[in-house]
């Protein structure tokens, strides 16, 4: 079992290596018989790493679908309001005396239309893994959270959030700070919006960390996400008291964005570049961008007591359950004697 997206695609990643050495090979070749060779074994390994790539991810189990989504050139949410907004102007501090960059978040445009942009940011070295805590927000992140979504109402702008995290901080510190009650209450704020929100899963979505930003109207999903109750080294740890068995769990958990939707917990699948978002991150955002304008226009059309009357009642379909239906006394009694 792989442990990492890195050491999983280390095959894929060793026959583009070959593939840029052929290239540069070809560069410096002075003979044109055998650069033209050259050229012909480029092409012929190119066909067989667009074929291995289309059957590598057209047969993505759960744990693989984990690993994409934890791909480290996957694109963040910083990277999607980059490509696809303009006049961002990021708001710092939840107004208590704490800030958090797990979470960023503010005013922005987008085709010209203003929002509010939140969503959580990982970090792609040492250091901004540091500075983000991983992905992983503090109460802080959760309370300037609803403060974004009281500026939000205020203004009358719609709120689009981007998920990503493997789950909420579980330190001692967040504990004490009261990282559940920041969580409730940024869903309840969320709950209560009269504008328009619409929620994109991104890559991870883990736990109460990830469904504190994702009480919306519309929840989307990347084709190679992941959203789940618990991440699956964490399910594996309390079920097995084995973590290495984190693959087993994520079969368990149903976490991809095919079972979110025969579920009912998200309302469409964005489709990813072929080999993943991390592989095309501009495809990636124009996909993403396209499915966040049709689903802001579906809701945009309705009253503002029709927008959170939608948002209940899409929480309150979700879940597969059965009845038990008590027998009637004419039932009860025909097969007595």
């Amino acid at each position: 079992m792989a442990t990492n997206h890195s050491e999983w695609e280390k095959p894929l990643r060793e026959l583009e290596e070959g593939i840029e050495k052929l290239k540069d090979v070809a560069r410096r070749e002075q003979d044109v018989a055998k650069r033209e060779a050259l050229d012909a074994r480029i092409a012929e390994f190119e066909q067989r790493r667009d074929r291995y790539i289309e059957v590598m991810y057209a047969n993505l189990g759960p744990w693989e679908k984990v690993l994409v989504a934890r791909a480290q050139k996957r694109p963040y949410t910083l990277d999607y309001i980059q490509a696809m907004f303009t006049d961002f102007v990021e708001l710092e501090g939840d107004r208590l005396g704490f800030a958090d960059h797990a979470i960023v978040g503010g005013p922005a445009a987008l085709d010209g239309v203003p929002v509010m942009v939140v969503g959580h940011q990982k970090g792609r070295n040492i250091q901004e893994r540091q500075l983000r805590n991983f992905g992983m927000a503090k109460p802080e992140g959760y309370r300037k959270a609803i403060r974004l979504y009281d500026m939000a109402e205020r203004f009358k702008l719609p709120v689009i959030t981007f998920v990503d995290t493997p789950a909420a901080d579980p330190g001692v510190e967040s504990e004490t700070r009261g990282i559940s009650e920041a969580i409730a209450a940024s869903m309840l704020k969320m709950f209560d919006l009269t504008v328009p929100v619409v929620s994109v899963v991104i890559g991870e979505g883990g736990s109460g960390g990830a469904i504190g930003i994702a009480a919306s109207n519309r929840v989307l999903m990347q084709e190679h996400a992941v959203y789940s109750v618990i991440p699956p080294e964490g399910c594996a740890a309390i079920l097995w008291r084995m973590p290495e068995r984190a693959s087993d769990a994520a079969k368990a958990l149903q976490l991809t964005a095919q079972s979110a939707l025969e579920l009912g917990l998200i309302d469409e699948i964005v489709p990813e570049p072929k080999g993943g978002a991390h592989r095309d991150p501009a495809e990636a955002a124009a996909g993403v961008k396209d499915a966040i304008q049709r689903n802001l226009a579906a809701i945009s059309c309705l009253s503002a007591d029709e927008v959170r009357e939608d948002r209940y009642e899409k929480f309150r379909r979700m879940g597969l359950f059965e009845s038990l239906v008590e027998p009637t006394s004419s039932s009860a009694t025909s097969g007595t004697g």
